[in-house]
């Protein structure tokens, strides 16, 4: 229920006074710190568990059952409390009332907290639907639907009650967040419910790959990006007591990012079976977004023109600048990464993994720690209990998490070396996963050392802020407003609506999207004809601008229904373009000889996949590359997955990789003639055993692993040893070995003491021995350093963007120890007189 304001005085009989609902601030902020500290000890223990095997514990708390978890803990149960906590926090005062319904705030609650303890619950269990960041089985998809759109309602019902008729650029973040998640998740999990926890992808194949990376890149953008940009448009400039740097930037930057962003999905399936024009497609835009994101992040930092001595001091500044700062560097990245050849190197490896974690703990958990730090004081009506020990935090987190970037990019860029590695005779350099994991253990330790350090910093936060809570008083904010209703605008609906820019954006998408159907001269013609069209369109725009009369955009800020539409068309076409050519195809059209629809047997031996995880770890995707064709076979075709539900091309590779991509199961069932199957090394990795079937964590064999490396060698799976033992054959190296050899060589593998070598074998004199517990370097591998040489000396394009991400780093390092120094004095002339709340939110 609304708050019944109270009267006011005869004197001020046009103020009335609005107490805001600040509980469901508090009480998201806690559910977000609480909830924070879950998923990233999950996080941690998923870093020890690839450091140390023996941290998979059988069979609930596994890595393939744990990683779901941490992910999902970190996006929907940490961002997602703080989010609905700064837009809760934000809306009410933005737009002078309170927040529309009570109930439905509560309701709101403690439906998410629910969710989030099914998921919980869940996920351990075995219930997904296998499918990044929509693991959830579909009855938590229906209530996550539903409590989105509680959120909905009461977020519209308060614009609808407005005081404020202009819409802050906070809001437009917001109203595009609800629209375009709504949209995506209801898509993205169309599903065939099978049993009470169990159903299947409405898509299949290449239709389920590209409709779940247009969810998953896209819940990145709209749940993890644009609610955290409305946060920063807020709650920087009430931190740095300084108007938003530059209104129109913003607005370039509100509408580019909306458009663009929806069309950048398929950069995550370069290389696969996608059509190629998808695949273009997705990379170019992915560069494009390099522009609107760089703008934001340059909007955030020079709203603190006048008041960077504040940062030396203010722990709060301190976090929003690092934050702002790591999504400046994880939109460089994102845009380099979606180059092919960047691409090429770096998918399904560490790297990846990097990334994701540079946006999300430096992104969004430093936005969120400066949010709190700022938020708490007030409301509870006190003081921050320790300042110093949110100095501490800063650091440590700082320290944290450029140690867990750094290893992971190291790690990462040296496997997607290692894995492309061939000698002169064209043969693989390092043919066995092993040896990979071998040379990575370092990044995975330093990546746990970093993860902890973080994690321990985000813990000193909950103490300083809990005690901050106790030694004040919860208290809902107020404010006098005027009491007057907003006034109707005197230009028709019809004339925003429909204005010269919308049209003219309009013409040009319809323009460019034509191109699709065209010959290739029709098309580089209509491409130019848009060219002209676009710039035209703009110069005519601002020479037709006329003194005292508001712009078309100012006009859609004061229509919220208006600019809601246009947001939620600009994302749909983006989608609609995406979507209908590929869930269209006949798959009947593409199916082949070689195709066939799955077996009973065959789909519970997907369904056992699925369930621990396996997809995890485990790419079922051959792209087009010599490597991979090498290792695994032929490339993946597009009728390959047809009868996929959900597709199992996964996102990463650790461990010894079991392509069977046509069945993913196939120990439980032949394979189709000519496709690879997963051997015994990857049951074996599955941990197959009665009653439960645990899956054994991402490193299979690790005492194996140990044993090659002592020996210098990495060697086939157990059954492999067997059949080229045993196999007849001319020369000594094919006769069966005495039994004694045989037994300790089980020994070896089994962890056992090693027999003594014989003499004839030992190295000659003054010849150094291999060093025990080191990896002797394969018969012509390349070390670390001449296979990056090679590899730039190859590619000399990447040299560029890849020093400029170093040099990036090296001067944002230069410019916080620089700043950290300076005095406050040497920054009296660039300070600015101190505006007015109402100016600071409302920019200029």
């Amino acid at each position: 229920m609304s708050h019944e304001p109270e009267t006011p005085s005869t004197a001020e009989s046009s103020l009335i006074r609005i107490r805001y609902n600040d509980q469901l601030t508090r009480q998201f902020v806690a559910a977000s710190i609480l909830w924070g500290i879950v998923g990233m000890l999950v996080g941690v223990w998923a870093a020890l568990q690839l450091a140390f095997h023996g941290a998979n514990v059988a069979p609930y708390l596994t890595f393939g059952r744990l990683r779901p978890l941490h992910t999902n803990a970190v996006i929907f149960a940490f961002v997602g409390n703080m989010l609905f906590a700064g837009i809760y926090y934000s809306t009410q005062r933005l737009l002078k009332t309170r927040v529309a319904s009570d109930l439905l705030g509560k309701i709101h609650f403690w439906g998410w907290q629910a969710i989030i303890v099914s998921a919980a619950v869940s996920l351990p269990l075995g219930y997904t639907q296998a499918k990044e960041y929509a693991e959830l089985e579909w009855p938590i998809d229906i209530a996550v639907t539903l409590i989105w759109v509680v959120f909905a309602v009461n977020f519209f019902w308060t614009l609808a009650k407005r005081r404020e008729k202009h819409l802050y650029v906070a809001i437009w973040f917001y109203i595009a967040t609800i629209v375009t998640v709504a949209m995506l998740y209801i898509v993205n999990n169309l599903a065939m419910p099978w049993s009470p926890m169990k159903s299947y992808s409405l898509f299949g194949g290449v239709q389920d790959a590209l409709t779940q990376w247009w969810y998953g890149h896209n819940a990145v953008a709209f749940f993890l990006t644009t609610p955290i940009l409305g946060i920063m448009y807020y709650f920087l400039p009430k931190a740095a007591g300084r108007p938003v740097y530059s209104y129109r930037l913003s607005v370039i930057h509100f509408w580019a990012l909306v458009f663009m962003y929806i069309w950048a999905g398929p950069h995550h399936l370069l290389y696969t079976a996608l059509p190629e024009w998808a695949q273009t497609l997705g990379m170019i835009f992915s560069v494009m977004l390099w522009a609107p994101s760089w703008g934001g992040m340059l909007n955030g930092l020079l709203t603190l023109r006048g008041a960077w001595d504040k940062v030396r001091t203010d722990p709060v500044l301190k976090f929003f600048v690092a934050g702002v700062t790591f999504y400046g560097m994880a939109t460089f990245e994102g845009p380099l990464l979606s180059i092919k050849s960047v691409n090429g190197l770096a998918h399904y490896t560490d790297w990846i993994v990097g990334h994701v974690h540079e946006g999300a703990l430096g992104w969004n958990g430093f936005m969120a720690a400066g949010m709190f730090y700022w938020l708490v004081p007030r409301l509870y009506k006190t003081k921050l209990h320790s300042k110093a020990a949110a100095d501490v935090h800063f650091w440590i987190g700082t320290v944290g998490i450029l140690l867990y970037v750094i290893s992971m990019w190291v790690g990462g860029i040296t496997q997607g070396l290692m894995w492309r590695a061939v000698n002169d005779q064209g043969a693989l350099v390092y043919p066995n996963f092993v040896e990979t994991l071998m040379a990575l253990r370092p990044m995975y330790w330093t990546r746990l050392v970093g993860g902890t350090m973080y994690l321990t910093g985000f813990c000193l936060m909950a103490w300083n802020l809990w005690v901050t809570a106790r030694s004040g008083e919860a208290t809902d904010g107020e404010a006098m407003v005027l009491d007057t209703p907003i006034a109707k605008d005197e230009v028709p609906w019809t004339r925003v609506a429909f204005g010269t820019p919308v049209v003219l954006t309009a013409l040009v998408v319809g323009i460019f999207m034509s191109i699709a159907v065209m010959s290739e001269v029709a098309s580089v013609t209509f491409a130019s004809i848009g060219v002209f069209a676009a710039i035209s369109g703009v110069i005519a725009l601002q020479l037709s601008r006329e003194d005292g009369r508001p712009t078309w955009h100012r006009l859609v800020e004061g229509r919220a229904v208006i600019f809601t539409v246009l947001t939620a068309l600009a994302v749909f076409v983006g989608g609609v373009a995406e979507l209908i050519p590929s869930l269209v195809i006949n798959r009947a059209e593409i199916a082949t000889v070689r195709t066939r629809p799955y077996t009973p047997l065959e789909l519970e031996g997907r369904d056992l996949y699925i369930r621990e995880g396996c997809y995890n770890c485990h790419s079922q995707m051959i792209r087009a590359m010599r490597a991979e064709t090498i290792r695994y076979g032929e490339p993946s075709r597009l009728e390959e997955s047809i009868f996929d539900h959900p597709f199992q091309w996964g996102s990463k590779r650790t461990g010894r990789t079991s392509p069977a991509r046509a069945a993913a199961t196939q120990p439980l069932a032949p394979s189709p003639p000519g496709r690879p199957s997963l051997d015994l090394a990857g049951l074996q990795h599955a941990r197959l055993s009665a009653p439960h079937h645990g899956a054994g964590g991402p490193l299979p064999h690790r005492r194996q692993a140990r044993g090659d490396a002592r020996r210098g060698r990495a060697l086939p799976p157990r059954g492999a040893q067997r059949r080229a033992r045993d196999r007849p054959g001319p020369g000594a190296g094919h006769r069966r070995r005495p039994e004694r050899q045989r037994r300790t060589g089980r020994a070896r593998l089994r962890g056992g003491r090693p027999h003594r070598v014989p003499a004839a074998a030992r190295p000659p004199a003054g010849q150094p021995r291999p060093r025990r517990g080191r990896h002797r370097r394969h018969p012509g591998a390349l070390g670390a350093r001449s296979m990056y040489r090679e590899f730039f000396a190859n590619h000399p394009m990447l040299a560029l963007p890849v020093m400029s991400l170093v040099l990036f780093v090296a001067v944002f390092a230069m410019i916080v120890v620089r700043t950290m120094r300076r005095q406050p004095a040497q920054f009296d002339a660039l300070a600015a007189l101190p505006l007015d709340t109402e100016e600071v939110t409302r920019g200029c």
